[in-house]
């Protein structure tokens, strides 16, 4: 027995003791051979021709919904067996089933039963609508459509060049001209090939025998990184800063003197230090973000020379 997917037909030998469908038949054709086959809907495939011919002669209302009901109830089993055949992929087959079920409600309600079976219509859609589910849903990464379909491709290719037993692991180039790509696309599909699932921090390096994880292996974050970038944003501004006011913070922030120690040694009053530290500090700060100074170097060396008074 064998399931033909194109047609989402079930095939399968027929019995000498099956009768054929006339007598005149059986007079012209006889007994049907063993290895001829018949055709037919898979068994989850109600006969429902006249449901769908009600259903597009109703308006909007509640007898159209209880129709479309019943056509759901009908076809589900066969969208139930649609999503069996992606099972074992990494999502739950419950999930699947309710995902394959919306896709049966969207068939039923683009159906034109004038151009063919619901069934030859309903097959493609509702695995369309599985496959986009584990396209946008599955994946560890957002990776965009194109970066998929590339995986794909380079994913078949690498299945059909290794089929072989004992077949060596296929270069890029032999990926690229076997899948029509070029060896970047090739590069940017294996990339995404790698990027459907995510690895745990928790997870153990399989390289050690110290049972680190993964998480052991990422560095802390260095504050001495930040203290770096303030330096140097604030460097220009100390620079222009009168000499004096360079020394008060010079003592101050690096040979962590007080207040009263800076005023004693400069022989001013410890107010006036503190003045000077808070005006400073505003000029630096100020020229580090890009805004307006306070002053100028000869207005701060007047002020200096006003408030030392």
């Amino acid at each position: 027995m064998r399931i033909d997917l194109s047609t989402s037909r079930l095939e399968e030998p027929v019995s000498a003791e099956e009768k054929p469908e006339s007598a005149e038949t059986a007079e012209v054709t006889g007994p049907p051979a063993r290895s001829a086959t018949v055709r037919h809907s898979h068994d989850d495939a109600p006969d429902s021709a006249t449901d769908f011919a009600r259903l597009t002669a109703l308006e909007d209302g509640p007898e159209r919904d209880a129709v479309r009901d019943e056509l759901v109830t009908a076809w589900l089993p066969m969208a139930h067996r649609i999503a069996g055949r992606f099972r074992d992929r990494g999502e739950n087959i419950e999930d699947l089933r309710q995902v394959a079920a919306v896709g049966l409600v969207k068939a039923i309600d683009r159906f034109d039963p004038s151009r063919g079976a619901f069934e030859s219509y309903a097959v493609p859609t509702i695995t369309g609508e599985v496959k986009r589910h584990f396209r946008d849903r599955m994946w560890a990464l957002r990776v965009p459509r194109r970066v998929q379909e590339l995986r794909n491709k380079v994913r078949l290719a690498r299945r059909d060049l290794t089929l072989n037993p004992g077949a060596p692991e296929p270069t890029t180039a032999e990926i690229a001209a076997h899948a029509g790509l070029t060896e970047d696309e090739v590069a940017a599909g294996m990339e995404a090939m790698e990027s459907f699932s995510t690895l745990s921090l928790d997870a153990e390096l399989s390289s050690t025998d110290d049972n680190y994880s993964l998480a052991d292996t990422l560095g802390d974050p260095d504050s001495s990184y930040d203290v770096v970038v303030d330096r140097e944003a604030a460097k220009e501004g100390l620079r222009r800063l009168p000499e004096r006011e360079r020394d008060i913070l010079y003592m101050r922030f690096f040979e962590d003197m007080t207040q009263n120690r800076i005023a004693d040694r400069l022989g001013i009053s410890q107010m006036h230090v503190s003045r000077l530290i808070t005006r400073s500090c505003a000029r630096v700060r100020d020229e580090a973000l890009g805004g307006p100074s306070r002053s100028g170097r000869g207005a701060a060396d007047a002020d200096g020379r006003t408030e030392g008074k």
